[in-house]
């Protein structure tokens, strides 16, 4: 496919001229990869059009949130029918309610508060946390995003128990003083931390299974022996499903593991999937925990529009159809791609490796001079990558009418409606993508 670009070079250029980067989100800039952004005027299903009227395979979900596939009719009409009744009260419904009884069923929580994003879902555990323990220190692993607040927009000092610095301008010292950064799967660290400094612990924030650095999986027992560890010391799990939170598996990443092994965190926080690709997000935990929330208690939290009636009725119209049929089909899907990129790869010489969590998948592809083939169990193995070999790959799948995120360091989400057709158009496309990203090495 001759992809034109003119429309969109010209909304770039435009949009460059009023919003900085001239994008809403960073890696919507196609920085990480190079070129320029396609601006996307309609989706349908599994494909997204362009507003020069080229067509693509969706492999990025809006970031995973479209689980059924785009513009689903039972979600559209859903939604046509909140707005009809008005878009906004600032008072209690009846669809935050049903949604908070759809989340409760299919987690360990007890009890939900809505929010709008991922970011206020997880700065507001995390206030909780600090309010409910008495203390301030918030651990967290390298790689693992969670969302833009100050005190996470954190990157790891000298040493494995040394407290973090801001990792971005704009960020104070003090913001970050209090958070400490380890690597991710490392249970030697988090016990040297909390030798050191656990009755200073509030909170430990980790993601059920980090997709932000590309899918790194929890080694077997991991997620069970951050909680036993919180647990011992006084402090809180908090486990972040704002990306595999009923998108990883019908119960999200705690699906995965917490379900089997019986343990479950004292929060979660919770985006993407729940909201119905509407600004939704919410966060949850223990009964005890959550009524220390105003009104009942005194840790204030509060948002004009949470619990939307318009993003409430299209995450629990989303909740209600993701059967367990839905989740076979992401699986089906998912499967068949990430086997067939990696044997494309195979053949044309390229190292990489393939990890999952559920329905999710990414694409590591590395750097002999750097690392071998073994599996990526932290940042600094995700961050020892051949980047030029991703970028090369993006661009000619996106050539070829397949659209990958806009980075290395992401995940690819499928949907319920990649059917015959659209998973055989990323098949047809991906063994010149494959020798388009052997020529880098």
């Amino acid at each position: 496919m001759t992809a034109s670009v003119s429309r969109s070079a010209d909304l770039f250029r435009r949009a460059s001229e009023v919003t900085p980067g001239g994008v809403n989100s960073p890696v919507r800039a196609f920085g990480a990869v190079g070129g320029r952004p396609r601006f996307i005027a309609s989706a349908q299903g599994a494909w997204l059009t362009d507003v020069d009227g080229n067509e693509y395979v969706d492999l990025v979900g809006s970031w995973g949130p479209m689980l059924l596939g785009h513009a689903h009719p039972e979600v559209i009409d859903a939604i046509q029918s909140a707005v009809a009744r008005g878009t906004s009260y600032g008072t209690p419904t009846e669809p935050e309610v049903l949604l908070a009884e759809e989340l409760v069923a299919r987690t360990p929580i007890e009890r939900v508060r809505f929010v709008s994003s991922g970011t206020e879902a997880t700065m507001s555990a995390i206030r909780l946390a600090r309010g409910a323990t008495g203390r301030d220190v918030v651990v967290k692993f390298a790689g693992c995003y969670h969302g833009h607040v100050d005190a996470l927009l954190a990157s790891a000092g000298s040493g494995l128990a040394t407290f973090a610095v801001p990792g971005t301008p704009g960020v104070p010292t003090s913001a970050t003083d209090l958070t400490l950064v380890l690597p991710y799967n490392d249970r030697a660290a988090v016990e040297k931390v909390f030798a050191e400094h656990g009755d200073r612990v509030a909170c430990l924030i980790t993601e059920a299974t980090p997709g932000n650095m590309g899918v790194v999986p929890p080694e077997p027992g991991f997620n069970q022996f951050l909680a036993e560890t919180c647990r011992a010391h006084g402090a809180l799990f908090v486990s972040d499903e704002v990306m595999t939170g009923f998108r990883a598996t019908r119960h999200g990443g705690w699906g995965l593991d917490g379900r089997q092994e019986g343990w479950a965190p004292d929060l979660m926080t919770f985006g993407k999937v729940m909201g119905g690709g509407l600004p939704a997000a919410a966060f949850g935990g223990r009964a005890d925990l959550m009524a220390q929330l105003s009104p009942t208690g005194l840790v204030y939290q509060a948002g004009t529009l949470s619990g939307n009636p318009v993003a409430t009725t299209a995450g629990l119209t989303t909740l209600r159809l993701a059967t367990d049929e839905v989740y076979d089909r992401l699986g089906a899907a998912a499967t068949t791609i990430r086997t067939a990129t990696s044997e494309a790869l195979t053949a044309a010489g390229v190292p990489h490796v393939v990890q999952t969590a559920g329905t999710m998948f990414s694409v590591f592809f590395t750097d002999p001079a750097r690392r071998g083939p073994e599996p990526v169990r932290d940042f600094d193995d995700a961050s020892a990558q051949h980047l030029p070999a991703y970028a090369a790959f993006f661009h000619a799948m996106l050539d070829a009418g397949v659209h990958l995120p806009p980075s290395a360091y992401e995940v690819w989400f499928v949907s319920a409606a990649h059917d015959e057709r659209a998973v055989g158009h990323v098949l047809d496309a991906l063994p010149v993508a494959a020798r388009a990203a052997a020529a880098t090495y």
